[in-house]
């Protein structure tokens, strides 16, 4: 192979080669750099693969997009897609997969990822299922940042359910807002990495973005707004039916959650997330996307644990 821009090769290769080594251990050929060149060795179909994720590694750079380890990982994994280039790029006849925010642009990393991003754009009401690190939340989030800046909504609520993990809300120190927003800390997180935080302030407080446990959500519609619950399973079935009730004309709505994951009382059986997505599914307006351990996009070992968790036991 060769690259037209060697100012883009010590990103490309990255630190003492590191990402030529992690496209090298995954697919199993050997790769040797000469100057702009890059020579593959090893079996055919690997060779293949490990010619396309350099490729896209190389387009991704020159697109002025960010190329890090989890990055190069996802891109590994999605080399056994035969439409890789065309996902990233875009075809010709239509423009490419991607959401902007203020400080960033977002591809997809992964096949469900791909669907995702899709049903956001088509869909009323999305169901994003799977395990951590998929990108559900962050995806919605930035999805959501986009159409506020563009004014296609007027309103961002981001809503989770308070449960606790052994210590009760009451026996915490401060306010009512200091008790739960530490449950509620990983959707400032993804808005502050879509968004310049104090743009995210000043939002807060002018109500443009709402951030909320599922209980403030009873009694209202929620018009012109973009609506994101996370860690749904969590939800009872009776706060799941309440929180899908408040939809309201010109809105869109995202449900995240892991079916695997419940931590409220009588588990599964009581988990309002799995009662709706078995009751909609299918139904006119709703999209459901489900994500695996092989679309985890943290670190790679995130990925193996999660496989590791997920697989059979003694």
């Amino acid at each position: 192979m060769t690259f037209d821009n060697q100012s883009l090769l010590g990103l490309l290769f990255g630190e003492f080669d590191a990402n030529l080594v992690q496209v090298e251990n995954r697919l199993s050929v050997m790769i040797h750099a000469r100057g702009d060149k890059v020579v593959i060795e090893g079996l055919e179909d690997n060779v293949a693969r490990a010619r396309e994720t350099l490729q896209t590694m190389y387009d991704r750079l020159a697109k002025g997009q960010d190329l890090d380890a989890g990055a190069v990982e996802s891109l590994i994994a999605m080399s056994n897609e035969p439409t890789l280039e065309g996902i990233i790029s875009g075809e010709k006849q239509s423009p490419p997969i991607m959401i902007r925010t203020r400080k960033k642009t977002i591809v997809p990393r992964s096949a469900a990822q791909i669907e995702y991003m899709r049903s956001l754009a088509r869909d009323d009401i999305i169901f994003a299922l799977g395990p951590a690190g998929t990108g559900k939340t962050y995806i919605a989030v930035a999805q959501a940042v986009s159409q506020l800046i563009s004014g296609s909504v007027q309103r961002l609520i981001l809503s989770r359910p308070a449960v606790e993990a052994g210590e009760k809300l009451g026996f915490l120190p401060g306010t009512e807002k200091e008790k739960v927003d530490p449950y509620l800390r990983p959707l400032y997180d993804a808005l502050n990495d879509c968004m310049p935080p104090e743009q995210v302030q000043r939002r807060i407080d002018s109500g443009e973005i709402e951030i909320a446990p599922i209980a403030f959500m009873r009694g209202r519609t929620l018009a012109d707004a973009f609506v994101i619950l996370d860690e749904a399973q969590n939800t009872t079935r009776e706060q799941m039916k309440m929180f899908l009730t408040r939809f309201g004309q010109n809105s869109r709505m995202v449900v995240c959650g892991d079916p695997r994951q419940v931590d409220i009382p009588g588990g599964d059986r009581m988990s309002g997330l799995a009662d709706a997505v078995g009751r909609l599914e299918g139904v006119d307006g709703f999209g459901t996307i489900r994500f695996t351990a092989a679309d985890v996009v943290r670190h790679p070992i995130v990925g193996r644990i999660v496989e590791a968790y997920e697989g059979p036991t003694e």
